[in-house]
């Protein structure tokens, strides 16, 4: 029997030559990242004793979650991860004016194939689109990575979802992942390492396949994997930092492989609060909104905006609606910029914020009211993740976005 690739990029990890499902190993990452959460993470990390960490070069910082600071307790906080950077010598640190940490990380360099990657965030699972092993942790465990340099972790089983055929007009990553959570459901690949695959992946650009790998972590992978090819190598040119050698599954690896055929794939919404609650947009067209957020580490990329671009220009926002547009980095903005698709969107009436989190986790700049309903290109939806317990969150792509803003309902077709 062939091995899988987390069979084979944990072996070589640990030191070994093989390791077996189930098995627990003992890693030393390539990277370790962290956010806002580096404030509470450096607490830990001194009330376990330590006072220097181990490799300060590992780790990657970025202040993203609230930024600028909407209060003295989230300024105070950022205070404090400054003064640790400080003391610590890390260099991989990037202020309130880089970006979303995501999205930093990958055009920083970081993230390449072969690597692995470890990251006090749920969504550190996104860089398994550049072929390499990364996966969320605790702040506990990022604490003693900090301190020790090590880290276990048990060898998953692996999940190869195969996506044939070839996606319709107007149907995107996004709504191929929330079809996917539809079918499999939000616990339906705990701590498994799903690996996408098939035609429709390898048509897919690095932006779409950081859709599928960032939103594993929706279904409960310990990781998402997409396999390097040129477009991968292409994409790293003049991008990654150091050396890199990729990894590949044995073509007989043992792994579960379930199959879609997504030729006739209409677009997907999210409803009310379950990430894996899926209808098609179809069924919920008519649906009154009042906010509409894109961006996020999900659908913020320069791709992205381009669509909604497309479908602002020379129209206006409902009335009725507030359309909050975050680029998920300054270098997206930037792009943005030099195209006019800032512009465009300001244009039609939409307010395009500082690259950061910021409404995704209702932390800032769009909070929702009770009673109020959001369309947004994020990756989350449960009650109360973008303020009031009593708002009610959709997720679709920023297509799907982009046009219901201009209708001030949901919908599909301009």
């Amino acid at each position: 029997m062939g091995k899988s690739f987390v069979q084979k990029i944990l072996a070589k990890y640990a030191g070994k030559e093989k390791v077996e499902v189930g098995e627990i190993v003992t890693v030393e990452p390539d990277f370790i990242l962290s956010h806002d959460n580096s404030s509470a993470i450096s607490k830990t990390f001194i009330k376990m004793g330590a006072e220097k960490v181990k490799y300060p070069e590992r780790l990657v910082i970025v202040l993203d979650h609230c930024t600028p600071p909407a209060d003295s307790k989230y300024a105070t906080n950022h205070k404090e991860v400054r003064e640790f950077v400080m003391k610590q010598g890390i260099l991989n640190f990037y202020d309130i004016n880089r970006g979303i940490c995501h999205q930093v990380f990958i055009e920083e360099g970081f993230a390449a194939p072969g690597r692995l990657i470890l990251g006090s965030d749920s969504h550190t699972t996104s860089y398994g689109a550049l072929g390499c092993f990364s996966a969320g942790i605790g702040r506990t465990e990022a604490a003693s990575i900090w301190a020790t340099g090590q880290l276990w972790l048990m060898v998953p089983e692996t999940l190869r979802i195969k996506l044939e055929g070839k996606l319709p007009e107007n149907v995107f990553a996004k709504d191929v992942i929330l079809f996917l959570l539809g079918k499999l459901g939000a616990d339906g690949a705990l701590y498994k390492s799903v690996e996408f695959c098939g035609k429709i992946v390898e048509d897919m650009d690095i932006e779409d396949r950081i859709v599928l790998c960032n939103m594993a972590a929706e279904m409960g992978a310990k990781n998402g994997y997409c396999l390097p090819d040129e477009k991968t190598f292409d994409y790293l040119k003049e991008r990654v930092k150091g050396s890199f050698e990729a990894v590949y599954p044995d073509k007989e690896d043992g792994a579960e492989e379930i199959s879609f055929n997504l030729s006739s794939l209409k677009p997907q919404i999210a409803c009310p609060h379950s990430v894996d609650n899926i209808k098609e947009v179809e069924e919920l067209k008519g649906k009154k909104i009042d906010q509409v957020v894109i961006g996020t580490c999900t659908n913020g990329r320069l791709k992205d905006l381009k669509i909604v671009a497309k479908v602002l220009k020379g129209k206006k926002i409902s009335k009725n609606v507030r359309l909050l547009v975050f680029p998920a980095s300054m270098d997206v903005y930037k792009d943005a910029l030099k195209e006019g698709i800032i512009n465009t969107i300001i244009e039609a009436g939409g307010i395009v914020m500082n690259p950061n989190c910021g409404p995704c986790l209702g932390a800032h700049e769009g909070a929702l009211a009770p009673g109020e309903v959001c369309l947004s290109t994020s990756n989350r939806n449960f009650k109360g993740r973008m303020g009031s317990n009593e708002s009610f969150i959709y997720l679709s792509s920023p297509y799907v976005a982009a046009i219901s803003a201009i209708k001030g309902e949901i919908d599909y077709e301009i």
